[in-house]
């Protein structure tokens, strides 16, 4: 972690205050005076701020129902932050494990630690990432082989990753509604890959991160603490 993150985990002082402290000189890591706000720290190191040991807070994990015309930023622009849903101390240390689209809801995983997030990002992890989709046009049972096989997206010089297709049987059985699960997230990815087979996604809602799926309890813009078992799921 971060020196200046470690210290804001530690005490209530800003980012701001806290390469402040550092550049006064008031910050040691095991005896050291440390200055740069850069130095990656870790939880067996002795830190201590104008004398005083500084304890970490543990880190938090937080399930959310992002809702549409909302954006996963730590800052407002166009579109208003999801973390102003996230009623508590310091939301916007936090950061969020996986990003959607300012159009596309469903599952989202915050946190403010680094290693855990990581682990849900990173292609090399191959966490699975399950989103419904529906479409323009209906699909064709041939697009379920090229999505294993790979897709080549406009730009990128390698196919995608294998990806699981399952066409939604509903009432009308218009072909229209799907599952993919990827196990990557290049931008835009899921709308570029239908791109890729010419059709266009209309709507996307991701249901499931890893073990992790979205309550059914939890309406847009709700949230809720992740339990033990499911934090301990993504490693």
């Amino acid at each position: 972690m971060r020196l200046d993150k470690f210290i804001c985990k530690s005490t209530e002082l800003t980012r701001t205050e806290a390469k402040k402290s550092l550049k006064r000189g008031k910050l040691k890591v095991n005896g050291e005076v440390i200055t740069n706000a850069a130095t990656q720290v870790h939880e067996n190191n002795h830190i201590t701020l104008n004398g005083q040991e500084l304890q970490a807070r543990s880190s938090r994990y937080i399930m959310m129902h992002k809702p549409l015309d909302t954006i996963c930023s730590n800052v407002d622009e166009v579109h208003p932050s999801l973390l102003n849903f996230v009623d508590v101390d310091k939301a916007f240390d936090l950061h969020i494990a996986g990003r959607l689209d300012v159009d596309t809801t469903g599952l989202v995983l915050i946190t403010d630690d680094g290693r855990w997030s990581h682990n849900i990002i990173s292609p090399k992890k191959q966490c699975n990432k399950i989103y419904r989709v529906w479409l323009r046009d209906p699909v064709e049972q041939s697009i379920i082989q090229e999505f294993k096989d790979g897709v080549q997206l406009q730009g990128e010089n390698s196919l995608t990753k294998p990806a699981e297709l399952v066409i939604v049987e509903t009432d009308n059985n218009d072909y229209r509604e799907v599952l993919l699960t990827i196990t990557e997230g290049k931008y835009h990815q899921v709308k570029r890959m239908f791109a890729a087979v010419r059709n266009r996604v209309v709507g996307l809602h991701r249901e499931q991160i890893g073990e992790i799926k979205l309550g059914e309890n939890l309406a847009p813009g709700e949230w809720r603490y992740l339990t033990k078992d499911e934090v301990e799921s993504i490693n």
